[in-house]
């Protein structure tokens, strides 16, 4: 019997690949949706295509997906699969401008999980302290006209080879001539795509808003003016908390392959089902979805909704497929929300917002979202919106609603002060004078239903304990919900 190997391979710089060159418009959006289309394929490719040329099993492939693959392959094939992989690095630093890298390690199928682990990973790092790892023979080829403007031939074809070409096509190719490329409906090789679990294809989300015409997907802006309220678009993106954390902790290569495999079909299938649904098929547009992250676009109030639905579906997931794993690593999922305010904002500049608030998000605590200025726990984002429908329906009863919602803000921005000092008699005065106008403004109309709903508004806003329990000096905190059922109502009511 001839000795096993295993093969890990990785692709680094992926973030600042994507908002690299940010272009403005419909221009950035297509290169940004391309080079995430492309990422999304090659990694799965690749060590499919390696396995074709090498005339091997399909079964032979661990994992894919996410910018990452590991494959079980015969000792004699080392050298092949190193040369295979050297070509497509090389490939890899055109396309991706110098900012990827390709890096892969190899060790002997020899000892405990963790020890082979451990072998694979040091590799990779080693690797990745070397500057010119991954990169091999292209970094010293010879200066030609062709270089002049290396951008322009790999943008073109992230935005016109792919875009909506991927989003339609049943099949994706790839050929030895070009390595780190894949071509929808063409090549040496060929594999189905499909959102639903497929042994032979590739299984992938790509759902995309259609177009007012029915010819292709929306634009950003179209996703804008499809929003309740303020015609404004956001990025979504989401991150398993803990996840590499989980991986070193699997004891076998079984589990490692098991859990890997479990979190990338469950983004790719959730995701596309969930985006299908009537309340979100025309508003958002799947960007990616890897084997622990997702990024999705549209819009801004498609979105929170998304988000809410999405996280009780990965509870559930986890509280079925993981309760045999101790620990809460990987069980929980952190999302962040960032909105195009701006209209010369470029597409990669929001996708890149949403990146930092997800690590806001992320480093504040886990299992929470990022959203409209505040990081909220799961259970307080049911808080906010609760409350968001609150104002939203004495909006539609108060007189002046407009004024009523700014001095309503302008109240909740502010902390009080308890004990005695000037801010603290201003700041209880202020809120006894709001409730006595809103009292008179509402008169006698539906009084018990509106006392109800003013008692619990201010509660809300305060606490329901906050003020009596407070000692002379102290702070009372505001809650986070409100400020964002604030901004959520101002969004969903004004136009």
């Amino acid at each position: 019997m001839s000795e096993q190997i295993l093969l890990q391979g990785r692709i680094l710089g992926i973030e600042p690949f994507l908002t690299a060159g940010g272009a403005q418009g419909a221009a950035g959006e297509e290169l940004l949706a391309g080079r995430s289309q492309w990422l999304t394929l090659i990694s799965e490719v690749l060590p499919r295509a390696l396995l074709r040329e090498l005339g091997l099993s399909r079964v032979l492939l661990g994992s894919s997906g996410g910018g990452q693959f590991l494959l079980v392959l015969p000792g004699e094939a080392r050298e092949t699969a190193s040369q295979f992989l050297d070509a497509a690095a090389g490939q890899f630093n055109e396309l991706g401008n110098g900012h990827l890298k390709l890096l892969w390690s190899v060790t002997e199928n020899l000892g405990d999980w963790s020890v082979v682990r451990k072998r694979l990973n040091e590799e990779l790092q080693r690797q990745r302290n070397i500057p010119l790892a991954g990169i091999g023979a292209q970094a010293f080829h010879p200066f030609t006209a062709a270089d002049e403007d290396p951008n322009s031939q790999a943008d073109s074809y992230f935005a016109t080879a792919l875009g909506l070409k991927f989003r339609e096509a049943s099949v994706i190719g790839w050929s030895p001539e070009s390595p780190a490329h894949v071509t929808p409906g063409a090549g040496k090789h060929t594999w189905s795509l499909s959102s639903n679990l497929s042994l032979d294809g590739i299984t992938i989300a790509r759902h995309a808003a259609p177009s007012d015409d029915g010819r292709g997907a929306a634009s950003a802006a179209v996703l804008a003016r499809r929003a309740q309220g303020q015609h404004l678009w956001g990025m979504l993106r989401g991150d398993v908390d803990h996840f590499l954390v989980r991986l070193r902790r699997v004891q076998t290569i079984e589990e490692h392959v098991q859990v890997s495999v479990l979190y990338k079909q469950f983004f790719a299938g959730e995701l596309e089902v969930l985006c299908s649904m009537p309340e979100f098929w025309r508003k958002v547009t799947i960007l990616y979805s890897g084997g622990n992250d997702f990024a999705i676009y549209g819009s801004w109030d498609a979105l929170i909704l998304l988000a809410r639905e999405l996280q009780r579906l990965f509870h559930r997931f986890t509280e079925e497929n993981l309760k045999d794993f101790p620990g809460p690593e990987a069980k929980t999922l952190s999302m962040a929300l960032a909105l195009a305010l701006d209209p010369d904002t470029t597409f990669a500049a929001v996708y890149e917002q949403a990146g930092r608030n997800l690590e806001l998000a992320k480093s504040s605590d886990k299992d929470c979202i990022y959203l409209l200025g505040r990081v909220l726990e799961w259970k307080r984002l049911a808080d906010a919106a609760e409350l968001k429908d609150t104002i939203l329906q004495m909006l539609e009863e108060f007189r002046g609603a407009r004024q009523f919602l700014a001095q309503l803000r302008g109240f909740y921005q502010k902390e009080i002060v308890v004990g005695g000092s000037p801010d603290a008699d201003a700041a209880i005065s202020r809120l006894g004078r709001f409730q006595r106008r809103f009292h008179r403004a509402l008169g006698n109309s539906r009084h018990r239903e509106f006392e109800k709903l003013r008692a619990h508004l201010v509660n809300e806003i305060v606490g329901r304990k906050a003020l009596p329990q407070a000692k002379p000096g102290m702070r009372v905190k505001l809650r986070p919900a409100g400020l964002v059922a604030m901004e959520w109502a101002r969004l969903a009511s004004e136009v």
